[in-house]
This record gives C-alpha cells, structure tokens and sequence, in this order.
C-alpha cells in the first residue's frame, strides 16, 4: 500500500495534523515510536491554553499561538476537553521586573493583545493572598486558561481515527529511502511507503530531518521538573502566577491545574539523554526553594506527585517549519511547551503549505461528528456526580479509584474506546485513575485487573 501521507510523531501536534489532513480525499498514516498517542513530551507539560502575550512579535510562534488559542478554545467547547479561564498575572519581585512590567504589556499588544493591565501590589495580593511578601506589582493577563494536556491529542486522534487514519503504534523509524515518486519509511515495524512525509516527531526531530538529508536543527532534551500539590491547596493558587520572564527563560510558575491540583515548576536543565524523564534531588531542592519564596503556605502542605518532562529545544529562537515540494516533504520541528496551543493552528498551517506545494486536496463531504471525550476536569460535573448516568449504567457509580472518584464504567470505557490505553500509565491519562494522594497503593491491582481482562476482551 502507497499511503499519500506518512506523519512520523503522534503528539499534540502530529495528532492535530492527522485530523486536520483528514477531512480530505488523503489516504494517511500516523506512526508512533511509542505504544500510545501524546506518550513523550505532550504528556508532560504546564497545561496552559496561552494567548501569545509574550511570544516574539513577528515570529511564526506568536501567529501560531494566537491562532491556534482561538481555535483550540472552540474545539475544546466542541469535543468536551475541559479547559477553565483562571487568567494569569505575572508578579514583580524587584525593581528591574517592576521596570519591565510596561515593555512586556507593550509587547503583548504587538502580539494582538490589548487586555493586560498594570497593577500594584496591593491589587496582586487582593488577587493571590497566599503569595510570599515582597511582591511590587504585577501585569494580568485575563485570558490565560488551564487546559487537560492528555485529552487534548487523544480527542485529535480519536477524530483522526474515525476519518480513517491509520494509527502505527510501537513503530520506530530507523532509516528513510526517498525515491522519485515515493519515500520509504523502513520501521522496525516494516516499510511504510507514502508520497509525502510530514515530520513531527518532537525530540526525534532533528535525527528525522537528517534522515531525509537536511541539517537544520539540534534538539537538545530540556527537563523541567514539577511538583503537584494536594487538593486542598487548589484555594491557593485560582489564577496563573507567572514569573517575569528573563533572559534564562520563563522561570518557575504556580498554576492550578485542570484536576484540582495545584503545580509548581518547571526546572530548566539541559541534558543529552533524549528519554531521561527521572526527577533528582536538585530539582526537588530547587523548586522547595523557589516555592518558599513564592508561595510559603504552598509548600507547607502535601506533595502529591512529582514529575519531569522533556522540551524540544534548539537553537532557534522560532518553530522550525519548511516545506520542500520537490521531496514532498514537510518539517515541523523545535515545538516548544507552547506547541499544545498552537497545534490546531499548526494543522491549519500545514494544511496550507501543502495545497502551496501542489497536493491535491479535495474536501470530503462524508466526516463524522466531532468525538464527545470524557470529562477528566474537576471543575464539571464527573461519572460519579451524575444521578442520570448512574441510573442508565450503574457501573458509573461504582468507584475503583477513591482518590480521584474514578468509576469503574470509565475505566471500561477508555479500554473500550478507538484508541484504548496500553499501559496503566496511559489509563491514567484518560481517566485519572492512579493519580491521587495514594498514587495507586489502593486501586493499582483491581485496575491492572480490569485491564488485563479488557486486554484480553480486545483480542
């Protein structure tokens, strides 16, 4: 089989390019080094739904984001992936960020938005009184959102999946042969041929581009650790605080997060090790210090979990999106944490640079509704909230994960579904199970049960 087109990474960003691609007459394949979709840095980000605000004016990231903000909040209203408008505000905490606070709002209506405001310090602890003391001021930013990291490339997929994409898990590239008409992907998997590649393949990126005789781009692995804090701290932190951003990057941030949580981090540490996701002791240090700093009462409570994700830095300062028509072969490299926000507008781009380039699009008039994902936000109503579910499905209403009230009509449910988890660690990710204060101590043998019976169901 001759596929038309060959996405090699099934992240945010290549899932978004799969759906996007198929709602036209395209036969499509999506391959995945890993055993699921959204499995690498997609999963392990800060879950912020940003404007643009501070992106470089001009740059390719700053229109993608923009856009990409615009289009994901409608998608997200459309496919039930939870996202809540908590705002942001950036705090000062000397007079040199106190200084830059102006040149940054400037910056943000460069960027198209006009919404930020100057405040004092007396109004940045009317809005974040658990804040530490010698905070000078502050700029907010209104329409910074949370946003589910996990459901986001998961709905993408699964609507890719109903279009007719089809989905090459466990498929690691090792070699490309690009012919006159076609290109061969030779995978561990087998070969794949197809007329056009499109590389999404985030921390793989660069080894990729190589393959097909480019040398654009380093990607060099960035860890940044978090803490996730209980619950109970979430009265906190009901608003983004941002650091000034500086020279050395965006800094440490406190967010509440989508599942009732409250997080602190990134780190920011380069390493070689393109798969090292370990935590350390200096991170741990380094963040207990940042956060006394920050938020002192925030520290004082419970950790829950702890976490390290890896970005796709380079040494660019922008995206690194090409095309080459005469290869039939697209590149969208360097997407950085801002790439959740700008996915769909990376679709949309895409989609453009290849009619550009002379691929025949021909829009199908036979797609199927949008997926309606399950709700994994605390701030709608769950399974176990919902007396009319119960009623129709009493397994709805029997809960497994007590932590986090996960039920066990949605563990069957998410190893039911299109694209079904193939591990606890991406059961996790669909319904939160595991993720609670007791990390799975209690729950962990009956859902490896329920998984290793729906494995075999789906046999």
């Amino acid at each position: 089989m001759t596929y038309d087109v060959a996405i090699i990474g099934g992240g945010v960003v290549g899932c978004a390019v799969a759906r996007e691609l198929a709602g036209f007459d395209l036969r499509i394949v999506l391959i995945e080094a890993r055993g699921d979709v959204g499995d690498a840095t997609s999963k392990a980000n800060t879950a912020i739904l940003h404007t643009g605000f501070d992106a470089v004016p001009g740059s390719l990231e700053s229109t993608m984001v923009a856009r990409g903000y615009e289009l994901l909040s409608e998608y997200a209203k459309a496919t039930g992936i939870p996202v809540e408008r908590t705002g942001a505000l950036l705090v000062a905490w000397d007079p040199d960020q106190l200084a830059a606070l102006p040149k940054l709002r400037d910056k943000a209506e460069k960027n198209g938005y006009s919404k930020c405001e100057i405040v004092d310090a007396d109004e940045v602890y009317r809005r974040v009184p658990a804040l530490g003391p010698g905070a000078l001021g502050g700029l907010t930013v209104p329409d910074e959102s949370i946003i589910c990291p996990w459901t986001t490339p998961l709905a993408y997929a699964t609507e890719a999946k109903s279009r007719g994409v089809e989905f090459r898990l466990n498929c690691f590239v090792e070699s490309i042969d690009v012919g006159p008409d076609t290109t061969t992907l030779h995978t561990r998997s087998g070969d794949i041929t197809a007329r056009w590649v499109i590389n999404a393949a985030g921390l793989g990126g660069d080894v990729i581009d190589r393959m097909l005789g480019y040398d654009r781009f380093t990607i060099v692995p960035r860890r940044g650790e978090l803490f996730v804090v209980d619950k109970l701290t979430r009265p906190m932190a009901n608003t983004i605080v941002l650091p000034v951003p500086t020279e050395k990057g965006k800094g440490v941030l406190i967010s509440p997060t989508i599942f009732g949580n409250v997080m602190l981090g990134p780190t920011s540490e380069n390493l070689v090790d393109r798969t090292d996701t370990s935590t350390s002791e200096e991170g741990f240090a380094f963040l207990l210090e940042k956060g006394a700093a920050l938020m002192p009462t925030l520290i004082d409570q419970e950790v829950t979990a702890s976490y390290a994700g890896l970005r796709a830095s380079t040494e660019h300062s922008d995206f690194v999106v090409d095309i080459d028509a005469k290869q039939r072969y697209l590149l969208l490299g360097g997407i950085r944490s801002t790439g959740l926000t700008a996915s769909m507008a990376l679709g949309e781009h895409s989609r453009e640079l290849l009619a550009e380039a002379g691929m025949d699009l021909t829009a199908r008039t036979d797609l199927p509704p949008p997926p309606q994902m399950p709700n994994i936000g605390e701030a709608f109503p769950r399974p176990y909230q919902r007396a009319d579910l119960i009623a129709s499905d009493p397994e709805f209403g029997q809960i497994v994960c007590f932590c986090e009230r996960v039920s066990r009509g949605e563990i069957r449910d998410a190893l039911a579904s299109p694209i079904p988890p193939c591990d606890l660690d991406g059961l996790r990710r669909r319904t939160r199970a595991l993720m609670g204060r007791c990390q799975g101590f209690f729950c962990a043998a009956e859902i490896d049960e329920m998984m290793r019976v729906g494995g075999d169901d789906r046999e």
